[in-house]
């Protein structure tokens, strides 16, 4: 491809790829989905062996040109991000650990661990990230061990955990946005609802046995790659999510039809929504 954002990559791989500590870097988001729109950025991942210094980052991006940066940064994973001076794109670099991106594809593949929302979300970035270095061919290797098929005990795994807390236990999502609207707190609303949709999708890309994409455009991916979605799910979803931001007096019966709708796609699927278990034969 020759667009200005590969372009941009693989400069920056390049120069990334002399430091002694970078094994592999790939690049992902949507680039590589082809979902690029005026405001897409460029996400790469640098798999590293140990921490590259800080001094070597800002001597690349400096080199790069950059009409501003923000290095070093640790609010999530240790990454840098910079607005090239060139072509205005935006960069996003991210460091993995080999060892740890390793484990966290163990976690998954192996021991079939969910989380509390975007169990496969590592999974599927490994799995969907194109390579631009690979100094000796571990990423390829670990590419291939993601290229497999979704683990029953994943699957199950993912229900069991995020379901049960979408409103059947004490402490659920849907009893939480009850007490948050009585109580008129729209932090807490906004705040539960959100958590609610993280689950929510957890199990709806898991039933269907497709990797969680991340955040962006969840309604648009699971329409397009659920082959299996309650009925008007879309429109369920936007109308949940206006009347939280109105603190509509329709939002918890909302909720809970958008929950209704995902039960009945469970039982489809072989399992009961009181348990959260597959139902036994």
């Amino acid at each position: 491809m020759t667009t200005p954002h590969w372009t941009l990559a693989r400069r920056v791989a390049d120069l990334f790829r002399t430091l002694p500590d970078v094994e592999a870097m790939a690049l992902a988001g949507s680039q590589v989905a082809e979902e690029v729109d005026p405001s897409s950025d460029i996400d790469l991942y640098v798999y590293t062996t140990a921490q590259i210094p800080l001094r070597d980052r800002a001597a690349i991006v400096e080199r790069l040109g950059a009409r501003r940066s923000d290095l070093n940064l640790r609010f999530w994973d240790l990454g840098d991000e910079w607005v090239d001076a060139g072509t205005g794109i935006e960069v996003d670099v991210m460091y993995w650990d080999t060892a740890w991106i390793e484990g966290q594809l163990g976690r998954v593949l192996i021991e079939c661990q969910a989380s509390m929302g975007y169990s496969t979300c590592h999974w599927y970035t490994v799995r969907n990230s194109m390579v631009l270095y690979d100094r000796s061919g571990w990423l390829r290797r670990l590419k291939e061990k993601s290229a497999v098929s979704y683990p029953e005990a994943l699957r199950r795994a993912i229900v069991a955990k995020n379901h049960p807390v979408l409103r059947r236990v004490i402490p659920s999502y849907l009893g939480q946005i009850k007490k948050a609207k009585q109580r008129n707190d729209a932090v807490s609303l906004n705040h539960r609802v959100a958590a609610l949709l993280a689950s929510y999708f957890d199990v709806l890309f898991a039933l269907n046995r497709v990797l969680h994409p991340g955040e962006k455009r969840l309604l648009q991916k699971a329409a397009e790659h659920c082959a299996k979605v309650p009925p008007g799910m879309v429109q369920q979803v936007e109308d949940v999510l206006r009347a939280t931001s109105t603190a509509d007096e329709s939002l918890v019966a909302r909720v809970a039809a958008l929950l209704d709708g995902l039960d009945e796609l469970l039982l489809e699927e072989g399992f009961d929504p009181d348990t959260s278990l597959p139902k036994v034969q």
